[in-house]
């Protein structure tokens, strides 16, 4: 008999059964204000990008973190970053170990151990959301909703790891811990944070909320208390263990990070394609091996041929910023000249909404007939611009 069961706000019941049907299935719809929909949303409720680590457009590896490698290194919108002088080093990776569900996880492996982390110390993972993805969220007001934290996490050490939640636009905080209860074991851990009544989000594509993963913290931030509201007192690492950055190869692992409104619903599995193109709003590579036209004018100007980037968050900062092309087709004769003494500038051009382009201009005078179709080819590597609006 398949059935459902809608509760009643304080008591009682009510079952619709339909007796004809095999099996003994019962679908049960809570008590609450808010609609299905919000409870069990179709649409888009992850507020994280990239939480599954399937997109990794900067590279799948890097090596000596920690210390002066740093920022975004290897998954997209996952940051690495530091306070202090820290000694530990780590190798991260976009790693096939995953659980159940999931391809991909973010591994970090200790490469150079630290057994007396010093008391100024902090590394940490942090990923950060636009402000003006969270104005539902209706913090600053009486309506302030509770969101819930969930994601998998394995790591060779048992022990207690510190995780908050940052205000960036007016500097509120929200610590707590977690703990890894089997060594070398994928867990899931779901962490309800209360909503913020007193403080809410600029309507902007700035920095709002910061979700930060403690790796390593001295005693200047292991010492406060864990909070139950926020507050404006940064106890951003209470309780944390630094016993996984002792050992050598100790591991930590991530993945299926999920932030959404209300409880923790089962992880929001998203098409590839939607993905990297929400990730490519702050980050994205523009591959060109003959990466630009342009038509040599006889007033001695070069008319270019834009190379589309899309809508990205903010205008991009680009490297390179310019080219020293290696050779240079000329369309009219066929023929192909080597290393002018020509530079080629790029330049982010904004044609509105949000919407950006790469122009590139001539840096130095050379001598094509008039009206020459010129392809420039990039003499680094096959001619990658990469193009970054990160937070």
């Amino acid at each position: 008999m398949a059935s459902i069961k809608l509760k009643g706000d304080t008591s009682g019941e009510v079952i619709i059964s339909a007796p004809s049907v095999a099996g003994n299935t019962t679908l049960e719809l809570p008590a609450t204000s808010s609609t299905l929909a919000t409870q069990n949303s179709l649409g888009v409720r992850n507020l994280i990008i990239n939480g599954d680590m399937r997109i990794a457009q900067r590279g799948t590896s890097a090596t000596g973190v920690g210390v002066s490698t740093l920022g975004y290194l290897t998954v997209d919108r996952f940051r690495f970053q530091k306070a202090g002088s820290p000694t530990a080093q780590f190798t991260m990776t976009q790693d096939t170990d995953a659980p159940s569900g999931f391809s991909k996880s973010s591994k970090l492996e200790v490469t150079t151990a630290d057994t007396s982390v010093v008391s100024s110390t902090f590394q940490y993972i942090d990923h950060f959301i636009e402000a003006q993805n969270l104005q539902y969220l209706e913090y600053g007001t009486s309506d302030a909703k509770k969101i819930t934290l969930s994601f998998y996490v394995k790591c060779s050490t048992a022990q207690t790891f510190a995780v908050d939640l940052v205000n960036e636009d007016n500097s509120r905080y929200y610590n707590t811990t977690y703990s890894i209860s089997s060594a070398n074991t994928w867990e899931r851990k779901t962490i309800t944070f209360n909503g913020d009544t007193s403080n809410g989000f600029n309507d902007d594509n700035g920095r709002g909320l910061r979700v930060r993963w403690t790796l390593v913290a001295g005693s200047d931030y292991t010492d406060g208390s864990i909070d139950t509201s926020w507050n404006s007192t940064d106890d951003r690492a209470t309780n944390h263990e630094n016993t996984w950055v002792g050992t050598s190869g100790a591991t930590f692992y991530i993945t299926g990070v999920q932030l959404e409104v209300g409880t923790a619903t089962p992880f929001e599995h998203k098409p590839y394609d939607m993905e990297l193109q929400r990730c490519q709003r702050y980050y994205t590579n523009v591959y060109h091996n003959q990466f630009v036209a342009a038509i040599y004018e006889p007033n001695g100007d070069t008319r270019t041929q834009t190379v589309p980037i899309g809508t990205m968050r903010a205008s991009p900062t680009l490297n390179p910023s310019s080219y020293s092309a290696h050779s240079i087709n000329l369309g009219v004769s066929g023929n192909s000249v080597n290393t002018p003494t020509a530079t080629w500038n790029l330049t982010v051009n904004h044609a509105g909404n949000n919407y950006y382009s790469i122009d590139t201009n001539q840096n130095g005078a050379v001598a094509y007939p008039s009206g020459t179709s010129v392809i420039i080819v990039g003499a680094h590597g096959v001619g990658t611009i990469t193009c970054d609006a990160e937070l």
